[in-house]
């Protein structure tokens, strides 16, 4: 006989529906406990009249651009030497302040001494002064010989002393600049206008 017809076939017994019926009266019915979800009870709501707390944001990172340099200044341009005024520095109606002789000096030094000379004129109040660098040689061939030898270059420095008198460094001092006269050297000397200095306390 298959196990399906003993189990719809076997009936209880009054004993076993006693046994059963006293076994049942004995239990007490357990209340049902409420589901956990998924989520922790710790991100649940306290009570349903209240919401979750936020989440707390991370905290921001300001990125800022570094401030950009303050634009450079441009120097002062120089301004042209006045015909009069170069006249009459020219005739001793206006003096010289002061004056510097670059005669057989290498171009670094005399570059260096010039520059020296240019500032502390200006801060003794000096408005004209006089800077002598000789009429030197012409031909480029005696200023490639000297140089090859090492010895000071002839004519280098009346060519050279403009060009440094025009740099940007030196417009704070300088106003301007010409040949000088004869009789203050003529081609081989340049009068030179300074700017007034700032008075120091």
């Amino acid at each position: 006989m298959s196990r399906e017809g003993r189990k719809s076939g076997r009936s209880v017994t009054p004993e076993e529906a006693d046994l059963w019926d006293r076994l049942t009266r004995s239990i007490e019915p357990t209340r049902a406990k409420p589901r956990v979800g998924r989520q922790s009870t710790a991100e649940q709501p306290a009570s349903r009249g209240t919401a979750p707390p936020p989440k707390p944001e991370p905290p921001k990172v300001l990125r800022t651009k570094p401030a950009p340099p303050p634009p450079a200044r441009k120097p002062a341009p120089l301004a042209d030497f006045d015909r009069r005024a170069a006249r009459q520095v020219a005739s001793g109606k206006v003096s010289i302040d002061a004056h510097i002789d670059l005669h057989g000096l290498r171009l670094r030094e005399a570059r260096g001494d010039l520059r020296a000379f240019l500032v502390a004129a200006q801060a003794r109040g000096a408005r004209t002064v006089l800077v002598i660098t000789g009429k030197g040689e012409v031909s480029s061939e005696r200023d490639n010989l000297a140089s090859a030898l090492g010895t000071p270059q002839r004519g280098v420095l009346r060519r050279a002393v403009p060009q440094w008198l025009e740099e940007p460094d030196l417009r704070s001092v300088i106003l301007g600049f010409t040949t000088a006269g004869t009789r203050h050297g003529g081609d081989g000397a340049l009068y030179v206008q300074l700017r007034k200095g700032r008075r120091q306390a």
